[in-house]
């Protein structure tokens, strides 16, 4: 199950009805209070449903709100096919009525707040039978639907009378129109909890990693996992470790025995009174302790914040997948404050490109919040949710457009560097990876090239692709007062795609200039032999190919054999196709040599 959207209902600062919806990467932006954090609580108060650090709590209601009613609901796709209630009642979310008008499962915890105490129901938001006599057959017990059935003159000669779900579904079937309406089907009694029981376990993990943290290796998440690595080896020498303990314990009682013959020769009585007994077995997975230290035996805690947090944040990871194992749910959510805390640019740049990566496996998504300007310009413009305090106190949630990021730099600041002298302007994240890792490979091979990674002098942007011409039209850039050098694909199209854009750059008369390149994309540069080094697949490379898609259905085939390609869901084939991509860019680039760019044919047209 993947997380399509939450809605919110005055909780906190959103006053009345809210939507955010979620992508792979998602990126809650806006000012320090404006609401990011409460986006992340709610989802942790969703998802806990039996935790007692998580709770809702009365003051969450909105002081604005009208009425006293508060509700989290969140909207999920990619749903299981079928649920197995118990051996005589197998069902789906479709059967039982419980989808929403879109098909995806809409479920909210709802909170009535009166005198400062709370009630809770959970409902589904559904397109759900009201006509007379069916519009509550979930709540109802097997007695009761064999007698409606009876009542109704309901066919149940093929019917399985022990199983709910088919009981249910005959009686459904017999009625010509059941004015499916959206309603809010309770999922506390009879069946509907059973189907909200099962529903449990097929929700995403959901996992958050707060800002606000101590930061040291006594941090939980650090703690955890050591400790089970400590269980586990433990549970390999429990013979050994029993041993011990009973020669412990013959010593120490052999101790106290010569202790209390002693005691008889000063207190007899007081030494009848006493008995040599072990008040508790031994807990030895308390006795060891672990700490990370560096090679210079420096702990964690002495770190730097930066260096802290990034242990932390893998640490996060670690409890996170393990949690997922345990409870076996096959997707998770990683929700992550404000990741650039503490962080150099550059290491800021390594942990957004990691995200993605994390968001780009299947069943992961990522949510991230921040209030720095430059980190929304490293993630998916698409992934954006801009949130924004209306005059009249309310919150604004606005999904990222071609406008988006310069609203965030208006509303946010970004102070200028006055060491900029060019701009170089690509379509998208995954070309400017490109073109530091090939600046790299011609500095190696004695070529010129500059750094864009450390040069302040090169700003490398990327302009998001089909919102590209808008950039070139508005000339977003122009108060700059800076050059600008555009480098786009040439893809298929004939003409390309972008060719008009190139011309309306190549047109100015301000030192710009625009390029086509002339293989289909940027990854027609590499090599083959870069590709399987750093990849580890065999692909054909040539001007025309799609390279990320080949690479995506070459990984698929090795992994997956007796599955085709074709038979994954369309959404499933884009993730493995934007993250083989990735891997082109960024570890077949760095495979690269100019001599295997000098064989592609992409060497003086590169160094250009």
């Amino acid at each position: 199950m993947r997380l399509k959207a939450l809605k919110l209902k005055n909780f906190r600062g959103y006053r009345g009805d809210v939507t955010i919806t979620f992508d792979d990467l998602t990126t809650l932006i806006g000012r320090n209070d404006v609401g990011k954090s409460s986006v992340l609580d709610a989802l942790n108060i969703f998802f806990e449903f039996n935790s007692k650090r998580n709770e809702f709590e009365p003051s969450d209601l909105c002081v604005n709100a009208a009425g006293g009613e508060v509700r989290i609901g969140c909207v999920f796709t990619e749903l299981p096919e079928s649920l197995v209630l118990d051996a005589n009642a197998e069902t789906s979310l479709s059967d039982e009525h419980l989808l929403n008008q879109d098909g995806d499962l809409e479920i909210h915890r709802v909170w009535k707040i009166a005198n400062g105490r709370k009630t809770e129901n959970i409902v589904a938001v559904a397109s759900h039978p009201t006509a007379t006599k069916v519009d509550d057959l979930l709540l109802k017990k097997n007695s009761d639907l064999k007698k409606l059935a009876k009542e109704l003159d309901v066919d149940l000669g093929d019917v399985d009378l022990r199983s709910n779900p088919a009981l249910r579904r005959a009686i459904w079937s017999s009625r010509q129109d059941l004015r499916l309406r959206d309603v809010e089907v309770p999922l506390n009694k009879e069946d509907a909890k059973a189907v909200w029981q099962k529903l449990q376990k097929e929700l995403p993990t959901f996992a958050l990693f707060r800002a606000d943290r101590r930061s040291t290796d006594e941090d939980s998440e650090v703690q955890d996992p050591m400790k089970l690595a400590v269980k586990e080896a433990l549970s390999g020498v429990e013979d050994e470790l029993e041993r011990i303990k009973d020669q412990v314990r013959e010593k120490a009682l052999d101790v106290a025995r010569r202790t209390l013959e002693k005691l008889q020769d000063i207190a007899p009585e007081l030494a009848d009174e006493l008995t040599p007994t072990f008040r508790n077995e031994p807990k030895w997975d308390s006795i060891f302790k672990l700490a990370l230290t560096s090679d210079e035996q420096i702990p964690i805690n002495k770190r730097g914040s930066g260096v802290r947090r990034l242990i932390l944040l893998s640490f996060f990871r670690a409890e996170a997948e393990r949690r997922r194992r345990e409870e076996n749910r096959l997707n998770i959510i990683y929700a992550i404050e404000e990741p650039e805390t503490s962080q150099h640019p550059e290491n800021q740049r390594m942990l957004v490109e990691a995200l993605l990566d994390l968001a780009d496996e299947d069943g992961s998504q990522v949510v991230i919040t921040t209030h720095v300007p430059a980190l929304a310009g490293l993630v998916p413009v698409e992934g954006i949710r801009h949130i924004t305090l209306r005059d009249d106190g309310s919150r604004s949630v606005e999904v990222g457009n071609e406008g988006t990021l310069a609203q965030i730099a208006d509303e946010l600041g970004v102070l200028p560097d006055e060491r900029v002298r060019v701009l170089v302007c690509v379509e998208g994240p995954n070309d400017v990876m490109f073109m530091r890792n090939i600046a790299d490979v011609l500095r190696a091979g004695s070529s010129p090239a500059v750094d864009p990674r450390s040069d302040p002098r090169v700003v490398v942007l990327p302009l998001g692709g089909s919102t590209l011409q808008d950039w070139v039209n508005q000339q977003y850039l122009r108060p700059l007062g800076k050059p600008e050098v555009h480098m786009y694909d040439r893809d298929v199209d004939d003409p390309p795609k972008y060719k008009e854009s190139c011309d309306q750059v190549n047109a100015r008369t301000d030192g710009s200039r625009a390029f086509l390149t002339a293989k289909r994309e940027m990854e027609n540069y590499l090599h083959d032999d870069a590709v399987k080094d750093a990849i580890g697949v065999e692909v054909e490379v040539d001007d025309e190919v799609d390279l990320p898609e080949a690479v995506a259905q070459a990984r698929h085939a090795a992994r997956y054999p007796d599955r085709e390609w074709t038979s994954l869901p369309e959404r499933t084939r884009k993730r493995c196709i934007n993250y083989a991509k990735r891997l082109l860019n960024d570890a077949a680039a760095k495979a690269m040599t100019v001599e295997l760019l000098a064989e592609r044919g992409g060497k003086e047209e590169i160094s250009e």
